[in-house]
């Protein structure tokens, strides 16, 4: 067996490498996060806008002649502008007195999840909620 020379002791062949392996992991986790923040970002915003749709129909629906009424147009309105995200009738709630003057609200719930190579970092659910007054 031959004994190491000082001039292969301090050899860096092979730093670079090592230390790329230990740090990609950390770079790539960092890097899906970011992804998975922008696309939880973008749900929010698709969310936020059905809200804002469906209250502004149900603003304007007092008078429909829909056998669902107001609640139900706005509803559906919600549905039909969510943009992205997928959401039902359970995930959307209408109050009001549907009296002129009088505030309509409605709010929806859309559930995320945010994982990583399979690993679930957070989950829960996006809530959007907009108030207009009834026409």
């Amino acid at each position: 067996m031959n004994k190491p020379t000082p001039r292969n002791l301090k050899s860096s062949d092979g730093q670079t490498m090592v230390e790329f392996a230990l740090v990609l992991p950390l770079l790539a986790m960092l890097l899906f996060g970011v992804i998975q923040f922008g696309i939880l970002f973008n749900n929010y915003l698709d969310l936020t806008d059905a809200t804002r749709a469906g209250a502004r129909k149900a603003a304007v629906s007092r008078n429909t002649s829909d056998p669902s009424g107001p609640a139900g147009v706005a509803t559906q309105a919600v549905i039909n502008s969510a943009g992205d995200i997928t959401l039902k009738s359970t995930d959307v709630t209408i109050t009001s007195t549907w009296q002129p003057g009088d505030d309509v609200t409605v709010q929806a719930a859309y559930p995320y999840k945010i994982d990583l190579f399979g690993f679930v970092f957070a989950s829960g659910n996006l809530h959007s909620k907009t108030t207009e007054r009834v026409e």
